[in-house]
């Protein structure tokens, strides 16, 4: 079955907007100037700015007297207070679902965070998966995490699968060289900019979600509606009992963390399935709609405020913005891909 993967941040979530309004608020509640908003703008570099390179030059410029514990817990409380999923892009989703696709999310950025945006959010009951880097200990536009995705949404990474699968992110080296690197048609969200990127291009472009997801719908290879299917009504009804807990499976790749804790399933994820449960799969094989509560997991010594240690000691880069890791120097055919920071 086709598959249609999307990033996160400032593709399915307006990111940008919640920071933005962050900053509003923080400004706010110390009587500082609001016209300030645009230095936080362009200090936040998109989100790509380590937190505590954001957070150290607030407090400086500022002078406040508050630990840097709790700049950063104000912050996380703070943007997915303002984030949403605006309904042209609740509705693109239910237009893709109804037309045949499967969907699945793809996320650089710390577990805790990203699965808070999509808890809030209530996009997990509107895709059939997720994979965030952090707990899959890989980070776009690294291919295996395309392939974990895939897996984690039922569909195996095997045979022409790529040749059905389309990406859809604003962030080049991120989103649309780890399509190409995997063999993924692409859509690149350009959100007024034009395209900097010499190796590599995306298979399309449009301005916005649903104008992409448009167009992937429309492409040749677009699969034939679900009969019976509909865009207006839930995917899933929920399951009755107790909240359920899985043994988590974060794919094989050395180095992965070995001591994990699963995250409660009902609380977590938003969704949940119907009829009898199944066992999370190794191989991408059958299995129920949206497996990714099972799988989304954090390691059992990882904080949000103390990742970075864990993550450089095992030799890995610590994350970054919004908890994300730099991308590592993938290289493909044509020409290096940058990391992001």
């Amino acid at each position: 079955m086709p598959l249609l993967l999307f990033d996160l941040d400032n593709t399915l979530l307006p990111r940008d907007a919640a920071y933005r309004a962050w900053a509003q608020d923080l400004l706010s509640e110390h009587d500082l100037p609001p016209g300030d908003v645009d230095w936080f703008v362009t200090l936040d570099g998109g989100g790509y700015v380590p937190r505590s390179t954001v957070l150290s030059a607030v407090r400086r410029r500022y002078g406040l007297d508050v630990s840097a514990d709790f700049l950063i817990a104000h912050y996380r409380r703070g943007i997915n207070s303002h984030i949403h999923c605006p309904p042209r892009h609740i509705e693109a989703l239910r237009a893709a679902r109804a037309a045949g696709w499967t969907l699945g999310i793809v996320s650089n950025g710390g577990t805790r965070p990203q699965l808070e945006k999509i808890r809030r959010t209530g996009l997990g009951p509107l895709v059939d998966g997720w994979v965030i880097s952090e707990e899959a200990d890989c980070v776009k536009p690294d291919p295996l995490i395309f392939e974990m995705a895939a897996q984690r949404c039922g569909i195996a990474p095997t045979g022409d699968w790529a040749e059905h699968t389309w990406m859809i992110g604003d962030h080049a080296p991120a989103d649309i060289a780890g399509a190409e690197l995997t063999g993924l048609r692409s859509v690149w969200l350009h959100h007024g900019r034009p395209w900097a990127e010499s190796g590599y291009r995306p298979t399309l472009k449009a301005a916005g979600l649903p104008e992409a997801v448009g167009q992937v719908l429309a492409a040749r290879n677009a699969p034939s509606p679900r009969p019976g299917a509909r865009s207006d009504r839930p995917l899933r009804k929920a399951t009755a009992g107790a909240p359920r807990r899985a043994t988590a499976l974060v794919g094989a790749r050395s180095g992965a963390h070995p001591a994990v804790a699963a995250l409660d399933l009902a609380s977590a994820s938003a969704s949940a399935t119907t009829g009898p449960v199944r066992e999370p799969v190794a191989a991408g094989g059958p299995g129920v709609r949206n497996r990714s509560g099972g799988f989304a997991v954090i390691a059992e010594a990882r904080t949000d405020t103390g990742a970075d240690s864990g993550a450089r000691a095992a030799g890995r880069p610590g994350p970054g913005p919004d908890g994300l890791r730099p991308a590592p120097a993938t290289a493909s055919a044509t020409a290096p891909v940058a990391a992001a920071q």
